[in-house]
C-alpha cells in the first residue's frame, strides 16, 4: 500500500530555532531515497518554507499557504487551489476597516506571489514578521487600501494581542463563507489571525495531493489548530508532545516533541516505503 507521509513544519518537523536538525534531515532523506513518499503541508509560503527545509530531500509536491497551493518542489510549478472572489474581498475589507485593521494581503499579481502591507499601520507583532523577511522578493509596501487589495488574493493576515484580535476572530469563525485560522504566532507570544477562502484547508490540499501521487493511505504530523482539518482527512494523525490540546485529542497518538525530533523518530521506527 502506497502511503503519503505529510508533516507540518513549524512546531512539528522544525525545532524551536526554525531549523531541521541533522538527525531529522538524515532520517527523512534516507527514507525518501529508499522510495518513501514524504512531503510537508505548511502555512508558510514556498519562499520561506524552502529556506527552512533546505536540508531535506523533498522530491514530491508540497502544500503551502495552509492549503492555498500545491507546489512542485523541484520546478517551483504552482497549482493554485483557491482565491477569494471580488465579493468576498469586499466583505473582508469592510469588516477589517470597521476595526481599523489593514492586514497583510497575500495575492498573486501578474503570476507572482506577493504580500502587501501599509507600513504606517503595522503592529509591533507585524513589524517582527516583516523584520524576519527583509529582502523577501514578495514584499510590497503600499500607501493606501486601494493598493493593498490588488491581485488574486488568497489570504488576509494580521498579528496582534489576543484582546485586539478576538473580536475579528469571532466574526470570521462564525461566517461559513470563510476559513479563519487563529493561533499563537510561531516563535512569539502574539496571536495570528488568518482569513482564507472556505475551501483553503490543509485537508483539501492533502487529499488532492494524495490523489495526484496515487497514494492509498495518508499519515500526517502536526502541532497546531490549523492541523485539525489535516488530521480529519488522514488515516493516521500524530501530534507532537508540544502540540495544542485540541490536536492531541484528535490524534492517533502523541509522539516526541519537535525539539526531540518526534517526526523523524516515528518515521525511522514505523514508516514503510
Amino acid at each position: 500500500m502506497k502511503t503519503l507521509y505529510l508533516s507540518d513544519l513549524d512546531g512539528t518537523l522544525l525545532r524551536s530555532d526554525e531549523r531541521v536538525s541533522g538527525y531529522t534531515a538524515d532520517v527523512i532523506n534516507r527514507f525518501v531515497r529508499r522510495g518513501g513518499c514524504f512531503s510537508y503541508a505548511t502555512a508558510r509560503s514556498f519562499v520561506t518554507a524552502s529556506k527552512v527545509s533546505a536540508g531535506l530531500d523533498i522530491r514530491f509536491p508540497v502544500i503551502c499557504g495552509d492549503g492555498a497551493f500545491i507546489i512542485e518542489n523541484a520546478a517551483n510549478d504552482t497549482l493554485p487551489l483557491n482565491f477569494f472572489t471580488s465579493d468576498e474581498v469586499e466583505i473582508v475589507y469592510s469588516i477589517l476597516k470597521k476595526y481599523g485593521v489593514y492586514p497583510i494581503v497575500s495575492a498573486y499579481i501578474d503570476g507572482t506571489e506577493r504580500f502587501a502591507y501599509i507600513e504606517k499601520c503595522v503592529t509591533p507583532a507585524v513589524r517582527s514578521y516583516l523584520d524576519n523577511r527583509i529582502g523577501d522578493p514578495r514584499r510590497r509596501e503600499v500607501e493606501t487600501a486601494d493598493e493593498l487589495y490588488v491581485g488574486d488574493i488568497f489570504r488576509f493576515s494580521w498579528m496582534d494581542t489576543d484582546a485586539a484580535l478576538s473580536p475579528i476572530k469571532n466574526i470570521f469563525e462564525a461566517d461559513s463563507r470563510f476559513s479563519c485560522i487563529y493561533l499563537k504566532a510561531p516563535y512569539s507570544d502574539n496571536r495570528c489571525c488568518d482569513i482564507l477562502p472556505v475551501k483553503s484547508t490543509k485537508a483539501n490540499a492533502a487529499l488532492r495531493l494524495k490523489e495526484m501521487l496515487g497514494c492509498e493511505k495518508m499519515v500526517v504530523f502536526g502541532d497546531e489548530r490549523n492541523d485539525l482539518s489535516l488530521f480529519s482527512a488522514a488515516d493516521e494523525g500524530y501530534a507532537t508532545a508540544n502540540a495544542v490540546p485540541e490536536l492531541k485529542e484528535a490524534a492517533t497518538a502523541v509522539i516526541s516533541s519537535n525539539d526531540d525530533d518526534g517526526v523523524a523518530k516515528w518515521i525511522e521506527e514505523n514508516a514503510e516505503c
